[in-house]
């Protein structure tokens, strides 16, 4: 059973209450920890890890695992948890270890290492593990190659259904996943797929080579991941064949990898929507310098594009001197331009990162934008109408109701536009964030309201 938050902290409490006593007892301790999930496991040391006086504590029980499973719990925990252990331990601590975890956190954990570090390691290993390892850790960050494993089962082609299935017998036990079997030539390349149930149910003398799928899903070791994860969830599959520029097959990008790197691609494209920058951690475990670094660079240039808004004020400080009533609805207007452009802004950006959007649908969905943010905008309109004749008659009734529209319908197509914009050029559309647009609305905005004013009202 899953352990909540609660449940986790009485597990703590109960591994430190162990561990405090003059000779804590190793067997109560590992019966502990062996009814408990690795992942559980790995939250609680996570917290221990950042403490410093209950780190100690944390290396003891790893000690008390087995190298499986003290690799199998360190694999849940965050990159800077792990440097934290790993600097703790000796070189054939972390062998032991780097050798029962699977081969992408293998390769993940290395790349976090010191150079000096990595060499040393690398010394101590056999010349196989040593090239394999290597040959992972040298794929660029953000690729498929950096997220796949190379623990999958292969078949020869031209193998029997029975001599297929002594080969999964021999190799499943360090496989990252046996539900899904790939068919190789004699170079490496590959041919085929099938399922584990396709080769049970077969005929053991049938050839794998007439009942493989022939027709397979694959991507290249450079495809950014972001793209592997959503092929695997557009086409529901268990992994995903990785191949290098000469077709032969290297690794698999496991389903809860691509879910990973999917929920990593949503929080960061969230993050930058609300113009922060990336955390390296949870937003409850990231240090306060960090929350305050990620954040201050946004809020400081918003700040001063901000006073463009002022600017624009001051500009028409005669028509607002001539109708004071005008004031009353500025915020109402940019704030109803802001949340369109927004809205927008946020459709057109999430549109992108699923694939559902591309460049080449601006101008389908740009008579799409100015039919539905023309309609929201008679829609406001309309609502506020009746405010204005009460707060300065049907001349100002009409002013207001008039830059509603114009405002909206401004904003929205911004909001719309400026995602294709920054892809156009390169830069991230999620860059189009809310307080950007939000920002460059409302200094639009004041210039929009008051030149309808002074335009409107000037023979009055």
């Amino acid at each position: 059973m899953a352990l909540n938050d609660e449940s986790l902290q009485e597990l703590k409490a109960e591994l430190l209450d162990e561990l405090a006593k003059e000779v804590p007892s190793k067997s109560v301790l590992s019966l502990r920890l062996a009814e408990t999930r690795s992942a559980d496991i790995g939250e609680v040391l996570e917290e221990m890890i950042e403490d410093d006086e209950e780190l100690p504590a944390a290396l003891l029980l790893l000690d008390i695992l087995s190298a499986e499973r003290a690799a199998n719990v360190l694999g849940y925990l965050p990159g800077e948890s792990q440097l934290e252990v790993v600097g703790q331990l000796d070189d054939s601590q972390v062998l032991k270890l780097l050798e029962e975890m699977s081969s992408d956190e293998r390769a993940d954990l290395f790349n976090l290492l010191s150079e000096d570090r990595r060499e040393a390691l690398l010394r101590r290993m056999a010349h196989r593990e040593r090239e394999a390892l290597k040959r992972l850790a040298s794929y660029e960050e953000g690729t498929a190659g950096a997220i796949m494993t190379s623990d999958y089962v292969s078949i020869a082609s031209g193998m029997t259904v029975s001599q297929a299935m002594m080969r999964v017998r021999q190799t499943a036990p360090d496989a990252e996943t046996v539900y899904q079997l790939y068919i190789l030539d004699s170079d490496g390349q590959l041919i085929g797929t099938m399922s584990l149930r396709q080769l049970m149910v077969a005929r053991p003398g049938a050839i794998v080579d007439d009942i493989m799928i022939k027709d397979v899903i694959s991507t290249g070791v450079d495809k950014a991941q972001e793209d592997v994860a959503r092929i695997v969830a557009k086409y529901d599959l268990l992994a995903l064949p990785v191949i290098d520029a000469d077709d032969r097959m290297v690794g698999i990008v496991t389903h809860d990898d691509a879910m990973d790197v999917a929920e990593s691609e949503a929080t960061e494209d969230f993050h930058k929507g609300m113009s922060i920058g990336q955390l390296e951690d949870g937003v409850s475990r990231v240090k306060l310098w960090s929350l305050y670094r990620k954040r201050v660079f946004w809020l400081v240039l918003l700040v001063f594009a901000n006073l463009f808004s002022g600017a624009g004020i001051a500009y028409f400080e005669e028509t607002i001197a001539a109708q004071v009533a005008l004031v009353f609805f500025l915020p109402l207007l940019i704030g109803s331009g802001g949340n369109a452009g927004a809205q927008a802004a946020t459709l057109m950006v999430r549109g992108m990162a699923t694939g559902d959007v591309g460049v080449k649908d601006w101008g389908k969905l740009l008579g799409r934008e100015l039919l539905v943010a023309g309609s929201l905008g008679i829609t406001m309109a309309i609502a506020v109408t009746p405010i204005g004749i009460m707060r300065g008659g049907e001349a100002l009734a009409m002013v207001v109701a008039f830059s509603m529209v114009v405002i909206v319908l401004f904003g929205s197509l911004l909001g719309m536009c400026l995602p294709f914009v920054l892809e156009r050029f390169k830069v991230d559309p999620a860059t189009a964030s809310a307080p950007l647009v939000t920002t460059l609305i409302d200094a639009s905005g004041v210039v929009i309201y008051f030149s309808i004013a002074t335009l409107m009202l000037s023979g009055l």
